[in-house]
């Protein structure tokens, strides 16, 4: 009879419940003159790990319309640090999905009722175009009112920082969540030899003393689910979320 000492066996899943998911990111703004959208590995890793599971996925911004990787996650940008970001580069060159990146949904044109979760992308662009957008604000408020699975990734954990529920508390309180670090902004900052963004998550997090923001070390894969709520902290995180937001509709 053959060793069994060192044999492993893991069993997964194929099928799932049929599920619906929004992925939102940003839309395009500038950045001390430079042209920022989403992450693209944040949306492309998250929808791809959706699809497999079975799920129908949209995508949508704010404004809606045309939206645009960041220039140093766009893996065909020749100067860019993710040229093996093979699941972007399936997107952008895939028939259906690709038509998307031109043409989101905006967020007026999303009913809630329609969707079981909602995935947020990070990017260059959120800390600017989020933090003022009330009806982005409200639109999250209302996917967690609803019951529904929220999962925010790297500078996409900032609706935390603004979003407020009927009951005039952010949604952020009495939660345990993470988000692009203090640490990977500093990896930034020297990166550019500049201050990047004006404020951080991080800081701006720990200005609440009803919420609890824990993170890991710099660019270490690092995720958190409280409940229906999940967080990551960057890129590297985007398939803990995914699969954190797979394993709560399994639920």
């Amino acid at each position: 009879m053959a060793n069994q000492d060192n044999v492993i066996k893991k069993h997964g899943r194929h099928v799932y419940k049929k599920k619906k998911v929004l992925c939102l990111v940003s839309n395009a703004t500038s950045l001390h003159g430079i042209e920022v959208g989403f992450f693209a590995e944040e949306m492309t890793r998250p929808f791809y790990d959706f699809i497999i599971a079975g799920y129908d996925v949209d995508v949508a911004s704010p404004k809606g319309g045309e939206v645009k990787f960041d220039s140093h996650s766009n893996p065909e940008n020749p100067e860019g640090a993710y040229p093996n970001d093979l699941i972007s580069i399936g997107f952008v060159h895939h028939k259906e999905f690709s038509k998307w990146l031109q043409n989101t949904k905006a967020i007026t044109e999303i009913d809630v009722n329609d969707y079981d979760a909602i995935c947020v992308a990070g990017g260059g662009a959120p800390l600017i175009t989020f933090k003022d957008d009330i009806a982005l604000h409200q639109l999250i408020a209302d996917f967690h009112e609803a019951g529904k699975v929220i999962c925010l990734i790297c500078h996409g954990t900032s609706l935390l920082l603004w979003t407020k529920l009927k009951d005039g508390k952010f949604l952020a309180d009495g939660k345990t969540w993470t988000g692009f670090a203090d640490s990977e902004e500093d990896i930034i900052n020297q990166m550019f030899g500049m201050t990047v963004n004006d404020y951080t998550i991080e800081t701006e997090a720990r200005k609440n003393p009803n919420t609890n923001f824990e993170v890991a070390g710099p660019l270490e894969p690092f995720a958190i689910r409280d409940g229906r709520l999940i967080t990551a902290q960057q890129q590297h995180s985007s398939y803990l979320a995914s699969q954190l937001v797979i394993e709560a509709l399994s639920e």
